[in-house]
């Protein structure tokens, strides 16, 4: 059991179990009791602040706890954690608030997922009624950030679940964001010699690296380059420098100790990555990424969806079905997850031709970044409003003079519907690396069988 000894407001003994074999945990709606944020608001923010606005160990609850939620609802939720220490700046507020992911999915019968404001908190009822609470959450916040890092000296957590309450987190946490994003898109690839990797979500992705430079955020949104400096400087076992080494392909973004750096942290799993292009080598991702940018090989173009849009894309799949298939920490060619301020990096899939190539997205993606997509470009991107299939993106891009390729297009669309997609669509085509064997890793895993049997044919000569 935890020990919550210190920590104000949760003196009784914690009813679950708390340890890293949790974070894999999965929870379906039907065995959760509540839902916090997804449908709901759901937001975090963690701050750096002075020693005197901290009272040490505290959890403050402002609404309702799960005693007085009705099973089976959504609730808005807002948590924010005042951390303290004298070896502590600014910068590294980004990397401990991406630790509140891993932190609280540590939690038995708890199940955490995305960051910043498209938080989704899943509790199972088992938990609840063991006596789980939301100060308990809190409370082993507070203690697995004290006992990893140890430049913090003081934490405090607010949790809220009155819409009202979190409304007015969300709207200052965005405001942080914000600023935080436009410090670091002052930065240029150019002007470092070193990246930083993140290994961070390598329990749910066993091969992901993370790459981060000043032009590329991480997946998850969460962690800029100057984020990254500020962890390594801490002790931040995840995160570690990645010398850029000699370029070997600038406009695709290659770089020697990129490569090195990947190989090393994969094992291998993957040897060569391109920065800034879609194809044959893209950034993996794992399942935290805010954003899928994907090939539509009938229109020679890309779409982009973010986690936050639930409807389908042109080819009948929603974000969450990509991301099952591709969140795997493999790469996939003509697929790769971004952080969102990656769209509006300067070198956004430069090697591809960046945004002349992008022919969808969701309305409310394309209007929140109006001021970063090339005028010439908006009017002639389609969103879910414009094109729900295939044949109405081609109809909608032809009408706009986009240069679709005949032959491309009379190549790859087919007759055949795959039974998940609904009429008029397909599935897309994920060009993945073909590999004769097949490598399997368990990190922090624990496997029981009664029984295994592992068969395989015998290799051909053809």
């Amino acid at each position: 059991m935890l020990n919550l000894e210190g920590v104000r407001g949760a003196e009784m003994e914690f009813p679950v179990d708390v340890d890293v074999i949790y974070e894999g945990e999965r929870i379906s709606r039907d065995e959760a009791f509540v839902e916090l944020g997804g449908k709901s608001t759901g937001v975090e923010l963690l701050r750096v602040t002075l020693p005197e606005y901290i009272e040490d160990g505290t959890v403050k609850l402002k609404g309702a706890d799960f005693s007085e939620m009705e099973a089976g609802k959504s609730y808005p939720f807002g948590l924010f954690v005042k951390i303290t220490g004298e070896r502590l700046e600014e910068d590294v507020e980004g990397v401990l608030e991406r630790r509140i992911h891993e932190f609280i999915s540590y939690i038995q019968g708890v199940v955490h997922r995305n960051s910043r404001d498209k938080v989704l908190i899943r509790v199972g009822k088992n938990a609840v009624e063991k006596g789980l609470t939301l100060k308990h959450i809190g409370a082993a916040l507070i203690q697995l950030l004290k006992k990893e890092y140890k430049a913090i000296e003081k934490a405090e957590v607010e949790i809220f679940t009155q819409g009202e309450e979190v409304e007015k987190l969300l709207a200052q946490a965005r405001e942080v964001y914000r600023s935080r994003d436009e410090k670091a898109a002052k930065l240029k690839d150019e002007e470092v010699d070193v990246f930083y990797g993140c290994a961070m979500c390598q329990n749910h992705a066993a091969n992901h690296v993370c790459i981060i430079s000043p032009s590329r955020i991480s997946g998850c949104g969460v962690i800029s380059w100057l984020e990254a400096r500020a962890a390594a400087k801490i002790g931040e076992g995840a995160i570690f420098e990645v010398p850029k080494g000699s370029i070997i392909d600038e406009n695709k973004g290659e770089f020697e100790g990129v490569n090195k750096a990947v190989t090393d942290k994969s094992r291998g799993a993957t040897t060569k990555v391109y920065l800034h292009s879609l194809f044959d080598y893209p950034h993996t991702q794992c399942s935290c990424t805010q954003a899928i940018i994907f090939y539509i090989p009938e229109v020679d173009g890309f779409g982009i969806v973010d986690s936050s849009f639930k409807g389908k894309t042109p080819f009948g799949m929603s974000f969450s079905t990509l991301m099952k298939q591709i969140g795997n920490g493999a790469q996939h060619s003509g697929f790769t997850g971004v952080g969102l301020a990656y769209l509006r990096s300067p070198k956004f899939l430069q090697g591809d031709g960046g945004w002349s190539r992008v022919v969808w997205m969701p309305s409310h993606l394309k209007s929140d970044l109006r001021d970063a997509i090339p005028p010439e470009v908006y009017d002639r991107i389609a969103t879910e409003k414009d094109a729900c299939d295939l044949k109405a993106l081609e109809n909608f891009l032809r009408a706009r003079g986009y240069p679709i390729p005949q032959d491309r297009v009379e190549k790859h669309i087919s007759t055949e519907k795959p039974e998940e997609a609904p009429p008029g669509q397909r599935q897309p085509i994920v060009h993945a690396p073909t590999r004769r064997h097949v490598k399997l890793t368990f990190i922090n895993s624990e496997i029981r069988f009664k029984k295994l049997i592992i068969t395989g044919e015998k290799e051909k000569n053809i």
